[in-house]
């Protein structure tokens, strides 16, 4: 067991890539331990087998589809007209126009991609340092996976074996609550910047023109989520219905989505769904393994040697999740430590819901720092900034980010109030 896990970390730690780092460990595992070789294929194949999990590529193919047919420019123009009049409107439009597109994208990358991809060469125009515009579209990007529909709640729910709807349901204050948190800090943070201004106050005129174009994009999330709200459809189904309705949106209504587009959203949709699945599906091997040998056992009673406090074992289940969220790919963290968790917060009493929504910001925020920070690496290469440099300039929004962890972890009506009234 030594052996697997040393050789894992080593895997890591020298930059091989993460499904090849739990599959290599793995087999040689299998080896030591002498177990048949082909229950390996056997349990990958049962990982992903699975009609929770089809939702991961139908949201990520409509994700796409809505980047490529203008839909993102669209909720960036309706942003900035909320906001763009004011002190650091720009920084404070690329968090609002994150929490928006995570309304339909399910993908922190994607969402960091999308906004930045508009925002990141205007902010550079206007002064912003390119180190701070790649750290506010970066933290932005993160909210993508907390604000419904979110991929990683997908997995979480398939793991843990919860409803997908009303987990999305539950993240929906929460990522409100880190949206509003940021863009104070951003407010308070740009107060002094020698930005260029505008010099011009809201317009009336120019919110209807964008609220209009946007329209049908902010359809989008509502549908999705008044629809498993509604007892219309299933969160897969809402994926599928989200992919016809982009489709449509993007080739009737906007116009902007041509064959060489759709191609382009397909072959992404495709590539990134297959880096998803593949660590799910070797990852169920490397937790079936771990069980066998009771490891997550011995984890669960390193935690629960502090008794049975639940404020000092949620502290230090957020501090191991922030530690390995640092090292370890979000998808791969989900199959690796739900089972551990899961059952000491549900001996302890805390809500499924709580404890679901408070691991997915752990991962969050795991996606802001490096080696493994996929937002930070996504906004620096727009930016072309260095890794380290986006890392110096993200401090701040970091902090208040594990600030909002801490709440959505100890105050429960973040994560319980929306559930129970839907």
């Amino acid at each position: 067991m030594s052996l697997l896990l040393l050789l894992l970390l080593g895997l890591i730690l020298v930059s091989v890539p993460i499904f090849l780092s739990i599959g290599i460990s793995t087999t040689v595992a299998f080896i030591v331990a002498k177990l048949p070789l082909f229950m390996i294929p056997q349990k990958m194949f049962d990982g992903v087998n699975s009609y929770v999990l089809l939702a991961v590529p139908l949201f990520m193919l409509a994700g796409s589809i809505m980047d490529q047919g203008g839909i993102s420019k669209r909720l960036v123009d309706f942003s900035e007209s909320l906001v763009g009049h004011f002190k650091g409107g720009l920084a404070i439009t690329s968090i609002l126009s994150s929490m928006l597109f995570a309304g339909v994208s399910g993908s922190a990358a994607a969402d960091t991609a999308a906004v930045g991809s508009v925002l990141i060469p205007e902010m550079k125009k206007k002064g912003y340092d390119k180190n701070f515009a790649a750290s506010i579209i970066a933290t932005g990007g993160s909210i993508g996976v907390i604000i419904p529909p979110s991929i990683p709640m997908i997995i979480f729910a398939f793991i843990a074996n919860i409803s997908v709807g009303k987990l999305f349901i539950a993240g929906i204050l929460p990522g409100i609550l880190i949206g509003l948190s940021l863009i104070a800090l951003v407010i308070f943070k740009t107060k002094d910047f020698q930005i260029e201004e505008d010099k011009r106050h809201f317009s009336y005129q120019k919110f209807i023109k964008s609220f209009k174009s946007a329209i049908f994009a902010l359809g989008i999330p509502i549908i999705v989520v008044g629809g498993i709200l509604g007892g219309l459809f299933t969160a897969t189904e809402s994926a599928a219905v989200a992919v016809i309705y982009s489709l449509f949106v993007s080739s009737v209504i906007y116009k902007e989505l041509s064959l060489k587009k759709l191609y382009k959203a397909a072959v992404y949709a495709i590539n990134t769904s297959s880096i998803i699945l593949i660590i799910i599906s070797i990852a169920t091997v490397f937790s079936w393994f771990l069980s066998m040998n009771n490891i997550q056992q011995t984890l669960a009673d390193m935690f629960l040697f502090f008794g049975n406090n639940k404020i000092v074992i949620l502290i230090l289940i957020n501090l191991f999740l922030l530690v390995m969220g640092t090292f370890v790919e979000t998808t791969a963290s989900l199959i690796l430590f739900v089972p551990v968790v899961a059952p000491i917060l549900n001996n302890l009493g805390i809500d499924p819901l709580t404890y679901g929504v408070m691991i997915v910001t752990n991962l969050a925020i795991g996606m802001l720092t490096p080696p493994l920070g996929i937002c930070l690496m996504v906004s620096g290469s727009i930016a072309k900034s260095k890794i380290i440099d986006i890392s110096k300039a993200i401090v701040p929004f970091l902090v208040i980010m594990i600030i909002d962890l801490f709440l959505i972890t100890f105050v429960p009506f973040f994560t319980t109030f929306l559930p129970s009234i839907s």
